[in-house]
């Protein structure tokens, strides 16, 4: 069964930093496209960050360039989503997706083959 699976959330303090982790067990997860995506209460899922498949290429929502950092590990399966100077706001449920796309596209849910079942972070000021 192809699937990804989200880890590392939790509870943190404004300011601080977690990490999450997104394991696949998807055939050539290589060649996809891993993205993170937030959704809180009442909200959109919305983009945060994207790495490309082969060149490690990343790209990043606003709302985050500079505080979150996307890193992958082809041979480990695996897609990482390092998060620091965390903020209220940031509290969601996180998502790992992957798919094949290109440029806006990437930033677009409905671009996206795989879903994990989300981990949530919870920060408290």
């Amino acid at each position: 069964q192809e699937q990804l699976v989200e880890s590392g959330g939790g509870l943190a303090q404004a300011g601080g930093s977690l990490t999450l982790s997104c394991e696949a067990s998807i055939r050539s997860f290589s060649n996809y496209e891993i993205a993170w995506f937030q959704q809180a209460p009442g909200k959109e899922r919305e983009f945060l960050a994207v790495i490309r498949s082969h060149n490690g290429g990343t790209h990043y929502a606003d709302s985050v360039k500079g505080r979150f950092t996307i890193s992958r590990d082809n041979a480990k399966r695996a897609v990482y989503l390092q998060m620091n100077s965390l903020k209220p706001e940031d509290t969601a449920v996180y998502y790992c997706a992957a798919g094949d796309c290109f440029g806006y596209g990437c930033t677009l849910p409905g671009t996206y083959d795989y879903w994990g079942q989300g981990t949530q972070v919870t920060v408290s000021s």
